[in-house]
């Protein structure tokens, strides 16, 4: 069985995690993607690609999505040295304005220790939110694509074009 190049990873309660990880699909080529949702295949499959994705939402108040909560402790036996790994996640920047994309943040934290190199840094411009815990040191960019498709749906589908674009540059492919 022959893989895409790129392992795409997400959990997702309501679709809209999945949704845009199948957008990042469509935009990226179906043939160059490999698509898994967490809670039905094991994280440990990420190990066969060179080139990773991870879509992840934020709950509540900064609160890990369950599928993801589920396989949390799983992302620690992940050697992801000299892997590419690129973020996206949903949030809501304005119904919960102090945690937008805080578990984007908890997952960076978590792979980069694990030796993940990471991909797909997106500028902080032009979202309205009171604190994340998914912003670099210098607060001028996430660690990753934020997508709000509850405020922001109309936004999305030229957010992902964009940054497809730029990890596409960013993988070397």
């Amino acid at each position: 069985m022959s893989r895409a190049p790129i392992g795409l990873f997400y959990g997702s309660s309501t679709c809209y995690t999945e949704m845009a990880g199948e957008k990042i699909r469509a935009t990226l080529g179906e043939d160059r993607v490999d698509l898994f949702n967490v809670a039905d295949t094991p994280i440990i499959t990420a190990h066969f690609y060179q080139y990773l994705i991870f879509g992840i939402p934020t709950w509540d108040y900064g609160e890990l999505q369950e599928d993801w909560e589920e396989i949390w402790e799983d992302l620690d036996e992940l050697d992801l040295t000299g892997k590419s790994v690129a973020l996206y996640g949903l949030g809501d920047q304005i119904g919960y304005p102090e945690w937008f994309q805080d578990a984007l943040g908890y997952l960076h934290s978590k792979l980069v220790v694990q030796g993940a190199q990471p991909c797909g840094y997106w500028p902080s411009e032009g979202y309205e939110f009171e604190a994340s815990k998914a912003l670099t040191d210098d607060q001028s960019q996430f660690v990753g694509l934020p997508l709000d498709d509850e405020n922001e749906f109309h936004l999305s589908d030229e957010r992902i074009r964009q940054w497809c674009a730029q990890i596409e540059r960013e993988f070397g492919l």
